[in-house]
């Protein structure tokens, strides 16, 4: 569908959209309807404007693989399940492990339906831990929910943009251009939208002020579709070309959107992000209503934990404030040819950091009960039982990229330098620590023919190699000792890599008139 008035000051675009997966062993995992307009809207104007437009995207989706499959993804999600318990050589029913002194938890409250096993279908726990999930729509089952972060009833999956924060609006700002000082103009860009900081694709190096919606195909669909717009000020001062620079411009951007985190894919939902999602509803329902842990006591049997001991007890989200606001600069530029920026952001992260141990909540000690057992609650060093947090982060990067006529290809470089943000580590008592970090991405983008595969066309080649450097790293190998087992070793520590690279490469074609593009 399209539209343009007489005087092409307003335009209208719109489509509608089908995108459907199968999944082996699932079947439909997605049934994605979308639909989609684009307004823009010019306006005349003699004032101090030299420009004057309204921009906004309406997008409203159906995903009716909660209706199709409900037994996977729906009302009817999930069962009854077994815990593996290798000390007996099989596996016991949710509510059937050991009981601690404290007891065990009520299976009426927390019964053994609607739930999965942690890391089913992806993997068993194969003498590991895991615990039940409940996997169905929060207002079908709200075990485990977690309020304002994970909590999506069935029409807030079948359809996500309508909302209480109207993400249906996608996009909705005024652009306006004040000229200064000859070729100097200023820009504001005033609304809800996307600002995109960095020059690569896939690795969010500098391109970190908006979240990213994870749960719409984890990170197989376009940026640009998955990232979550905020109410923003956007303003650059635009010098246009100076005695040094071929182009320079300075940039604010204020973010006074109330905090929202990416979104990483709730327990029962067909998209998460390492199936976190069904970790911490898992973990929110054993601190709500007990749980049943797989291979725990002695580290082969499966047992019952009471309420209030392990888990997850909150979600500490950041009100709305000015304190809360986010905020960052560029300078951008061109000189001799080379693109470049440097950039500032004070931000909060939008991924959640778990503060557990004597920086957690109060816990219940299970062994109440037992002689000389303290039954109070307590902040427990090392206690797996948790608060989310969302601290807040400073980024200072740059960028680079430029042209090499002698092999006819692009190079695009981005690193940034953080502050402020935590890990798991099971070194502290707290169980998390902070860290500077440093990343950055190389890429390399070449338009090459390939003959034998298409002389008429050439393909895309091109290549990032990403890297992560956690400068504060800790990890030791320790004495492991669990009641009834001989003394091990284990690491202990973040258990992430200190050093991490990951290489990508994409070779792109076109055929029929592009309309068949293979990578």
């Amino acid at each position: 569908m399209s539209f343009e008035s007489a005087d092409g000051s307003l335009r209208i675009h719109g489509f509608l959209e089908n995108v459907t997966h199968v999944r082996k062993n699932v079947g439909l995992s997605k049934v994605r309807n979308t639909a989609q307009f684009e307004i823009d809207k010019d306006f005349q104007t003699d004032s101090i404007f030299s420009h004057l437009s309204f921009h906004t995207i309406l997008r409203g989706t159906y995903d009716a693989v909660y209706d199709l499959n409900d037994n996977d993804f729906g009302k009817d999600a999930g069962g009854s399940i077994l815990i593996e318990s290798v000390g007996i050589g099989g596996a016991v029913p949710h509510g059937g492990g050991i009981l601690l002194p404290a007891g065990g938890f009520d299976l009426a409250a927390n019964p053994n339906d609607g739930m999965i096993v942690l890391g089913d279908p992806l993997h068993d726990p194969e003498g590991g831990v895991a615990f039940g999930v409940p996997v169905r729509p929060c207002d079908e089952d709200p075990r485990g929910c977690l309020d304002g972060y994970m909590d999506e009833g069935l029409d807030g999956l079948r359809f996500p943009e309508f909302n209480s924060r109207l993400d249906f609006i996608r996009e909705a700002y005024i652009d306006a251009s004040i000229p200064v000082g000859g070729s100097g103009e200023i820009g504001i860009r005033f609304g809800k939208q996307q600002v995109v900081w960095g020059r690569t694709d896939l690795f969010r190096v500098l391109d970190v002020i908006n979240p990213v919606d994870f749960s719409r195909h984890n990170i197989y669909d376009e940026l640009e579709d998955t990232r979550i717009p905020m109410w923003m000020i956007n303003a650059e001062w635009r010098l246009g070309g100076t005695e040094t620079f071929d182009d320079l411009n300075f940039s604010v951007v204020w973010n006074f959107d109330k905090f929202r985190p990416a979104r990483l894919g709730q327990a029962g939902t067909p998209y998460q992000i390492l199936d976190v999602g069904s970790f911490f509803r898992g973990m929110k329902n054993c601190w709500d209503n007990g749980c049943t842990v797989a291979n725990f006591a002695g580290g082969v049997f499966a047992t019952d934990f009471p309420a209030n001991v392990i888990g997850i007890r909150d979600v500490n989200l950041p009100d709305w404030s000015i304190d809360n606001t986010q905020i960052g600069a560029k300078i951008e530029g061109v000189y001799k040819g080379i693109g470049f920026s440097l950039n500032y952001l004070n931000y909060i992260s939008q991924l959640p950091s778990l503060h557990g141990g004597s920086a957690g909540p109060a816990a219940f000690n299970p062994f109440c009960g037992a002689p000389g057992a303290d039954c109070g609650f307590a902040q427990r060093p090392y206690l797996i039982a948790f608060d989310i947090e969302f601290p807040r982060i400073n980024l200072f990067g740059g960028s680079l990229d430029f042209y090499l006529d002698s092999i006819k290809s692009v190079f695009r470089v981005e690193v940034a330098y953080t502050s402020g943000e935590e890990f798991p580590n099971t070194l502290r008592p707290e169980l998390f620590s902070e860290s500077d970090v440093l990343r950055y991405v190389i890429g390399w983008d070449r338009d090459t023919f390939i003959p034998f595969l298409n002389d008429k066309k050439a393909f895309l080649l091109s290549a990032q190699l990403f890297g992560e450097h956690i400068l504060d790293h800790e990890l030791e190998e320790t004495l492991l000792q669990q009641v009834g087992a001989p003394v091990t070793t284990s690491k202990a520590g973040i258990p992430n890599w200190k050093n991490n690279w990951i290489a990508t490469f994409l070779i792109k074609g076109w055929w029929e008139q592009n309309t068949i593009s293979p990578q």
